[in-house]
């Protein structure tokens, strides 16, 4: 599995050696607000999170999900990835960072570069953003990166109507 390195970032595929940061960060206050408590309260939970959903769509597929890692110190600050989710056209890219490490350009700089990957390296046709309709930050890095609203949607097994944008990738 790849890993793809930027000026100030590296997007890592995320394994079960990042399992504490991944509890840590599905903890923090607006992974619970925006996208939703995902039950992960111990490092075992985390690992079992790893391996059951996150390193089968790597495996399967060739992405997924990504630990964002600041090069300058090697601190974990967040994830990103490409999902084939249930219920979205096209594939879903999401991000989130511990709140530490927002506003500094980080969420900016890895999903516009993971939006070329997926173009460009997996050969994506195209990629769409999902967000809370509370989630106005979310909401403006998709349309910064160039997804445009497309519509409101609702998952499968939910209730909550949130937000699509999409991107098609002209030729």
């Amino acid at each position: 599995m790849k890993k793809f390195e930027r000026e100030r970032l590296i997007l890592q595929p995320t394994t079960i050696a990042d399992a504490e940061f991944i509890r840590t960060l599905y903890n923090s206050p607006k992974w619970i607000k925006f996208i939703g408590d995902r039950k992960i309260n111990t490092v075992k939970d985390a690992e079992n999170y790893i391996q059951t959903k996150l390193t089968p769509q790597i495996q399967s597929l060739g992405f997924g999900n990504y630990t964002i890692i600041r090069k300058s110190d090697g601190e974990k600050i967040g994830s990103c990835g490409l999902y084939d989710r249930q219920g979205v056209e096209g594939i879903d890219i999401g991000f989130a960072l511990l709140p530490n490490f927002e506003k500094k350009g980080y969420a900016f700089e890895s999903v516009s570069y993971l939006k070329e990957i997926g173009f460009n390296n997996f050969k994506l046709k195209q990629i769409s953003g999902i967000t809370s309709k509370k989630n106005k930050a979310s909401q403006d890095l998709l349309m910064k990166i160039g997804l445009t609203f497309e519509k409101n949607i609702i998952l499968p097994n939910e209730t909550e109507e949130i937000l699509l944008y999409t991107l098609i990738k002209v030729k």
